[in-house]
């Protein structure tokens, strides 16, 4: 057989020693080892391409991390800058526009805060603020809100604008309404407004309830003369006196209705433009409202002399807002939690009276955030309120009224079968409230699982109840009326109602209706 042997045979057929040697070993050796070093190679080449993959891997996690760090950066920045967009341009208080037409005869210190030198930032209690509440929505600020939805009766359906006096004309005071189609009633504000109380009439206050006995409904309401209000004409008044609205106006935007006398309607008719030479005061600026949900309260009838309001704000009638249109005509509106209605729009459900009662207990410094377990660790508390006996209303002839009769029976009764459940714990709280602060009688509304109580002006509260809280409300034959189921259906809350054949309820049913309630919150 023929051999290569030398070194140039070698390269004349592709080979090199080193190969021949090794080509010689592979030959020569036991294949075992061989085998076990391919093996260990080919381990190793694995090894190597799992830690490229891996690489490979942590570097696209690591740029996909990066990303998704930018993007929450981003969204962070922009929420940021929403909310400071929001609440600046929410929290700048209104200012009237600058009076160029100064009255020598003014006292200095009430007029200078009208014109835009003297901004209301030095006066911190004009505003008070308020944490987010969790039922906030924001309010509609075009004049699209449906007829008669939800929005319209309890959010901001007062949507049409209506301008007596414009700011540029005057260079000084302004006076505007806002009406509502489906209230049918009216929101007005003005500025460089005054007040003359020698022109308002109205009762003393203060009186015995022996004294006003009998006392009819029209001689406790405000009678207002011509000029109890006047308007700062500046420029526009031409140097005389003029009135701010006629009587088509009154007509169209603040409606009698079923009102007898409408004192909002009286008040705007005696509203009177003047020249700003006789436009005086005397007395400090009138800023100051509720204690609570705004600074402070002031009556009219307590000032001898002129008071001077920046901006003023006419409300509505109370006869005018939902609780009583909801007497005489259906409101189809369902409560609903701010949340839902977030995503799901709907103009047959209202988050508004929640946001309301939130606002209330913000402004006694309660939690706002705070919800109700479905098992209370403590027990549930149900919260009875009572009432006592009282002379209600002059009108009434000085009668006593109860309305209920055996309300400690009552009491003493669903006391004892709490002591005695064994289901779960039920913590019965003597609702009081004549003898509470108001802070307390809120603070026990919100700790209530149920609220019991006889028709009346405690179980207004419920306004500020917690979600999911049960209402129970026992009625007279004498005070039939839906004020307290309208409150519970708007705010999404369940109601019960014991009819009673007069002003007496029977204690055992009374249980039963508290024992069948517990037994829906699995007590």
């Amino acid at each position: 057989m023929w051999s290569c042997t030398t070194n140039s045979c070698q390269a004349a057929i592709g080979l090199s020693p080193r190969l021949k040697i090794k080509r010689k070993t592979q030959f020569t050796s036991s294949p075992v080892p061989y085998l076990e070093r391919e093996k260990e190679k080919q381990k190793t080449r694995l090894l190597q391409r799992d830690q490229r993959g891996w690489e490979r891997e942590s570097s696209m996690m690591i740029r996909r991390n990066l990303w998704l760090v930018k993007i929450l950066v981003f969204l962070f920045a922009l929420n940021s800058l929403s909310f400071y967009f929001y609440f600046s341009s929410n929290s700048k208080p209104f200012t009237s526009h600058q009076s160029h037409y100064q009255n020598p005869q003014s006292v200095t210190v009430n007029r200078l805060p009208l014109t835009e030198n003297h901004r209301f930032q030095n006066h911190p209690r004009y505003s008070k603020p308020w944490p987010i509440l969790p039922s906030y929505l924001p309010w509609s600020q075009t004049p699209d809100v449906p007829f008669r939805s939800c929005e319209a009766y309890f959010g901001n359906g007062f949507t049409r604008r209506v301008d007596l006096l414009r700011p540029e004309k005057t260079h000084a005071g302004w006076f505007r309404c806002w009406f509502s189609e489906t209230l049918r009633s009216s929101v007005c504000e003005g500025g460089s407004v005054r007040m003359a109380p020698e022109r308002i009439r109205m009762s003393a206050g203060g009186e015995s309830l022996e004294e006003v006995i009998g006392r009819k409904e029209e001689e406790e309401l405000p009678v207002f003369e011509d000029g109890a209000f006047e308007i700062d004409g500046g420029a526009g008044s031409d140097g005389e006196t003029s009135r701010l609205a006629t009587q088509d106006f009154l007509n169209e935007y603040v409606p009698e209705g079923e009102v007898s006398r409408h004192t909002m309607r009286q008040l705007i008719g005696s509203v009177r433009v003047v020249p700003a030479d006789k436009f005086e005061c005397h007395e400090a600026p009138l800023e100051e409202t509720w204690n609570a949900l705004f600074s402070s309260l002031r009556y009219a009838k307590n000032f001898t002399g002129p008071v001077c309001f920046r901006h003023a704000i006419l409300s509505p009638l109370g006869y005018e807002t939902a609780m009583f249109k909801g007497l005489t005509e259906e409101i189809n509106c369902n409560g609903a939690s701010a949340q839902d209605l977030w995503q799901n729009p709907d103009d047959h459900r209202t988050a508004r009276l929640s946001e309301f009662g939130e606002m209330v207990r913000a402004a006694f410094g309660l939690p706002v955030h705070k919800h109700r377990a479905e098992k209370p660790v403590s027990g549930h508390n149900v919260l009875f309120v009572r009432r006592e006996d009282y002379l209600a209303h002059p009108r009434h002839g000085g009668k006593v009224e109860s309305r209920l009769s055996n309300e400690e029976e009552v009491f003493n009764f669903l006391k004892s079968w709490a002591s005695n459940h064994k289901d779960c714990k039920i913590n019965l709280v003597n609702g009081l409230f004549a003898h509470m602060s108001m802070k307390e009688q809120v603070r026990a509304i919100q700790d209530a699982s149920v609220i019991i109580g006889a028709h009346g002006a405690g179980l207004t509260h419920i306004v500020s109840a917690m979600p999911k809280t049960v209402i129970l409300e026992i009625i007279s034959s004498q005070y039939r009326r839906p004020h307290f189921a309208l409150i519970a259906h708007w705010k999404g809350l369940e109601y019960h109602a014991i009819n009673l054949d007069g002003s007496y309820a029977n204690p055992p049913t009374v249980v039963d209706k508290l024992r069948m309630i517990m037994r829906s919150l699995r007590c």
